[in-house]
């Protein structure tokens, strides 16, 4: 897969919509790409908004997400924080386990570490296990 940053969110977004297929949400997608969020799910008349987000395992056996969002353009590279206000979980696909991994907003202060290896020292205090997070809160 080419590494440009809109592919990864397109795959992510895409894999997202048939995890919650499966966990029997039904996916709604916003007609435009600069809403704060990627989808919409609805299930038991309740709605969610759902930001989806590409993450690779780091070395150190973890998935790391900051609530930012980076963007190049002809002007540079940018950095813009988010407005956790505006979406009620944080779906994070990883393509390395390829599973979705499901956060709600509260979770998150500034950003969040889930494990998919054991910590190598046997912590456990603050350890988020991302298997987990596998399905909607």
């Amino acid at each position: 897969m080419p590494h440009h940053t809109k592919d990864k969110g397109d795959l992510g977004v895409l894999k997202a919509q048939a995890d919650l297929c499966f966990q029997g949400y039904t996916t709604l997608t916003p007609c435009t790409e600069h809403a704060p969020f990627d989808l919409v799910i609805y299930k038991d008349g309740l709605f969610k908004r759902v930001q989806v987000k590409y993450r690779r395992v780091r070395p150190d056996g973890a998935i790391h997400f900051t609530l930012r969002s980076c963007w190049s353009d002809s002007n540079g590279c940018h950095v813009k924080p988010l407005d956790k206000g505006e979406f009620d979980i944080v779906c994070i696909y990883c393509p390395d386990t390829d599973k979705c991994y499901y956060v709600p907003t509260f979770e998150i202060d500034q950003c969040i570490t889930l494990r998919i290896a054991k910590p190598k020292n046997n912590q456990k205090s603050g350890v988020k296990l991302a298997d987990g997070y596998t399905r909607v809160p």
